[in-house]
């Protein structure tokens, strides 16, 4: 568990000491919040630490759609604190890993927030269940605006997590929010390249992306007829008895009592079917060496995704960015600390 841990240490070091703002004044954002239906009770794979405080909040993102997130307060703070973001995995709402590492860093002195993502879990967004990378990105920006006028929040001193397929998205949204002043990319995927090229880049050419484009094609007519998108699937409840090794994990995860979550796409319906569609043309981090604040990727050593870690790695410039490789770990080692 150390190990696995050293990560959040990281982040702690690397977030820099700057002024704090003033609140300004938010009426219009509330006065356009959707009203969402949230979970009074405390419904998370994780116990609750009696080391922070625990709330529910919302906030509405620039494509209006209200986002709802746990926020985790250190228990006797005082000051204005530095504070995270965190989201994913990807298909995962903010119960499972995200709020685990939202609440261990909130032990360690942060205030943070774990969100569902738009269209997703207790967050707003219609019709359910779709993903965009320019919407997602903008996810995380949403979450700072939040966190910027927190009174108890140094807006100078403001990060994110992102998990899994949520990390390339939160190098994404680093890219273009100057506001974020560390970003880590924990076990990460980069969706636009696995939907565009398939595992290890099996099926990156031409001829099997126009292949893979009408199939969604045509599942889009079809959804468009019956007047509802076809649900993608998640980890199903039966593994084949040729499953590779991470899918095993997946479903040890999902799919059991250790990380299972009825709003969970990755355990139960998945996705729509033609999710993919946005991220095959719209690559993400085509900016991450411009990104000047601190980045921090940290990966399995086992991990089937540790490539997608590397690679977005070697785009990123200057000396505040840094790649951990945890000796023996797998891909949910690092999503179900």
């Amino acid at each position: 568990m150390n190990r696995k841990l050293t990560a959040f240490f990281v982040i702690c070091a690397m977030i820099i000491t700057g002024t704090a703002c003033k609140r300004t004044n938010n009426l219009n954002n509330e006065k356009n919040m959707e009203n969402l239906n949230l979970t009074a009770e405390w419904d998370k794979t994780f116990p609750k630490s009696d080391k922070v405080n625990h709330s529910k909040v919302t906030f509405t993102n620039r494509y209006g759609i209200t986002l709802a997130a746990d926020m985790y307060v250190p228990k006797n703070a005082t000051g204005k604190l530095p504070a995270i973001a965190v989201c994913g995995p990807f298909g995962a709402v903010k119960e499972q890993a995200a709020g685990l590492y939202a609440q261990t860093m909130a032990e360690r002195g942060f205030l943070t927030i774990a969100f569902d993502p738009s269209y997703t879990g207790e967050s707003g967004g219609e019709p359910r269940y779709v993903v965009s990378p320019d919407i997602n990105t903008e996810d995380f920006s949403a979450a700072v605006d939040f966190l910027a006028i927190n009174d108890m929040v140094d807006s100078e001193r403001i990060g994110i997590i992102g998990i899994c397929g949520w990390g390339g998205l939160a190098i994404n949204a680093a890219a273009a929010d100057p506001r974020i002043k560390a970003t880590v990319a924990s076990t990460m995927y980069d969706m636009s390249r696995v939907n565009a090229n398939g595992y290890f880049d099996a099926n990156d050419n031409a001829e099997a992306r126009n292949a893979l484009r009408k199939s969604l094609a045509a599942q889009r007519t079809e959804d468009f007829r019956n007047g509802f998108p076809k649900p993608g699937g998640g980890v199903p409840d039966e593994l084949p008895a040729d499953a590779p090794q991470f899918f095993k994990d997946y479903h040890a995860y999902y799919k059991t009592s250790r990380g299972y979550h009825p709003r969970s796409l990755n355990s139960n319906q998945g996705r729509n079917a033609t999710e993919a569609i946005s991220f095959i043309n719209f690559p993400l981090m085509s900016r991450a060496d411009e990104i000047e604040n601190a980045v921090l990727v940290i990966h399995g050593e086992k991990a089937h995704s540790r490539y997608f870690g590397e690679d977005a790695f070697k785009k990123l410039k200057g000396d505040n960015k840094e790649l951990i490789i945890i000796p023996g770990a797998s891909h949910t080692d690092l999503t179900t600390i």
